[in-house]
């Protein structure tokens, strides 16, 4: 048993099924689709995020969705520079918990943005076993992770870890079941585990997400697909939604944030935790 999982399935953030929102930075520099420079980008994030907070998000996650195609496990200091900018920004005006993932796979460069901004956590990927993902073939980063955060003085920042992730084959892993890898993150000393669909915007299966809760006492979180009409059915096995389509205008991840449908999805759970 961890004993870092002190929240257990029900809470993660100190709520009840935590509303986790996504801010999507815009490209960034040296990027094959950039186009604006890093004070754009960061004030883009900045409004990105009040507008979440404004309506009634628990904690928000930055991420450098816009930056594909991604490069593999690895990224330039300039993405790293730019990211932390962006943190150290929102942080400033916002004040949930805030979190960070590096596509693809650069899970110690998001340690050190994290480290750098005051966050609260990372999503990472590829923390157990190995799988084969748009960029290639990822592999365990667990064990360089933790001494990293050890060696750094980050323990306060939380590792909630992606398993059998989205737009990834998992064929190489297909005799360990998502319940058996959320065990074996459990076991590396990860603080929580994230489920998802199959692809950005897809949703889990609730099943599947279930079952996940069951065999573990880390924090489950699901990490793609969420909806306002999906939020009862998840509601009884998540500790915490990470949002990012459903709160942009048509759905589409690339849209903006649309502040409507946030309060809409934020409302929903608030009848849910209410009842």
């Amino acid at each position: 048993m961890n004993p870092r999982a002190t929240e257990g399935n029900a809470e993660v953030f100190g709520v009840r099924c935590a509303v986790i929102g996504m801010v999507h930075l815009g490209a960034l520099p040296g990027t094959p689709r950039a186009r604006g420079g890093v004070r754009e980008i960061v004030a883009q994030a900045v409004a990105e995020a009040e507008t979440l907070a404004g309506a009634g998000v628990d904690a928000l996650l930055i991420e450098n969705m816009h930056d594909r195609p991604y490069l593999r496990t690895e990224v330039g200091p300039e993405v790293v520079a730019a990211m932390t900018a962006a943190a150290v920004a929102v942080r400033q005006r916002v004040k949930l918990p805030c979190g960070v993932q590096v596509l693809a796979g650069a899970n110690e460069a998001a340690l050190a943005v994290a480290l750098a901004g005051g966050f609260d956590f990372i999503r990472v990927e590829g923390f157990v076993f190995a799988h084969v993902a748009d960029e290639g073939v990822i592999e365990s980063c667990a064990g360089r992770l933790l001494r990293a955060r050890r060696a750094w003085g980050a323990e306060h920042v939380r590792i909630f870890a992606d398993i059998k992730k989205k737009h990834s084959a998992h064929a190489i892993t297909a005799d360990v079941g998502l319940a058996e890898t959320a065990k074996a993150a459990e076991f590396f000393c990860a603080d929580g585990v994230i489920v998802t669909g199959t692809a950005t915007g897809e949703p889990v299966d609730v099943t599947e997400l279930a079952a996940v809760a069951g065999a573990t006492a880390l924090p489950v979180l699901v990490g793609s697909g969420a909806t306002r009409e999906m939020v009862e059915a998840l509601f009884p096995h998540a500790s915490g939604l990470i949002v990012g389509s459903h709160f942009k205008v048509g759905g589409c991840w690339e849209g903006a944030v649309d502040a409507e449908r946030v309060r809409a999805f934020t409302d929903r759970v608030a009848e849910l935790r209410a009842r």
